[in-house]
């Protein structure tokens, strides 16, 4: 017998069923995965042979016998072990001051109301348009002055709010934050500070996940300013530290690899232990906006 719905009993049967991708899309799936893992397989591999054999034609594809060698003549030349402990307490602090302070400066361009807000706004995104490099004389000096050379002060305090946080921040609080939840926050007797804890905050947790994770692996591969405040006699970051590694007149490319795989693995490990809240906190996002 049909149902009386027809059609539709049909469609709200068929609602619970999971869809399959054809061969094609696992096809796809399978060669973006693969591209996508060769760049760190091979700094693995190369990591675990010798110079003299990354230098041969073919060059190797499948792993060696030196990689336990290499890694500790990385870490010690290096001094990856300071280095790492830098570069997480700035890419920690970086990301937290980002997530917080873009957050709440989100929140002001998308719910209240003050003067000159749109132009503000608009300056905002005008300093996304400025290549860095332009800052970069005004910024030493303005260190220097305050001797914070060679000091993690000084790459972290620059970036502590970005541009792109506080647009990013605003645009998913302005759908995803109703203006009648803050209405009724303030009925209520709620001060501003109490609803950005109480109300913004939670509100835009799946987006600052996402910032967060953004910022932290940005600031963790952060180059071109750090090399410029630091030293790798001083305090190092890892991609500073780096930097010291295979001089000579022919550089060690293997041991250079194994330094370029140390300071990958905490963001692999990272991702691993919380990859699940960041994916779904990118897929609250999506819904919500």
């Amino acid at each position: 017998m049909k149902s009386p719905d027809g059609g539709a009993g049909k469609g709200a049967k068929g609602a619970g069923r999971h869809l399959h991708g054809g061969k094609v899309t696992y096809a796809v799936l399978i060669l973006f995965t693969i591209g996508s893992l060769f760049p760190l397989v091979w700094t693995a591999i190369a990591a675990s042979r010798t110079n003299t054999r990354l230098a041969e034609t073919p060059p190797p594809f499948w792993f060696g016998g030196n990689l336990f060698k290499n890694l500790d003549t990385a870490w010690n030349d290096a001094n990856m072990g300071s280095a790492l402990l830098n570069t997480t307490v700035v890419a920690g602090t970086i990301a937290v001051g980002t997530v917080l302070f873009s957050t709440i400066a989100g929140f002001a361009f998308a719910k209240l109301r003050f003067r000159f807000k749109n132009l503000l706004m608009m300056l905002t995104i005008g300093t996304m348009m400025v290549p860095p490099q332009l800052s970069v004389v005004p910024l030493y000096m303005t260190i220097a002055k305050l001797e914070w050379t060679d000091q993690l002060q000084a790459v972290i305090l620059p970036t502590l709010v970005s541009a792109f946080g506080v647009f990013f921040m605003r645009q998913y609080l302005t759908q995803a934050l109703p203006t009648e939840l803050i209405e009724a926050a303030r009925v209520d007797g709620a001060s501003s500070l109490r609803i950005i804890w109480h109300v913004v905050f939670p509100a835009a947790r799946p987006a600052m996940a996402v910032l967060g994770m953004l910022t932290f692996v940005q600031a963790w591969n952060d180059f071109f300013w750090p090399i410029i405040a630091l030293t790798q006699n001083g305090s190092p970051t890892v991609q500073v530290a780096l930097t010291g590694l295979g001089r000579g007149y022919i550089p060690d490319q293997s041991v250079i690899m194994a330094g370029a795989l140390l300071g990958t693995l905490p963001l692999l490990i990272a991702f691993v232990l919380f990859g699940k809240q960041i994916v779904g906190g990118i897929m609250q996002g999506a819904v919500k906006g």
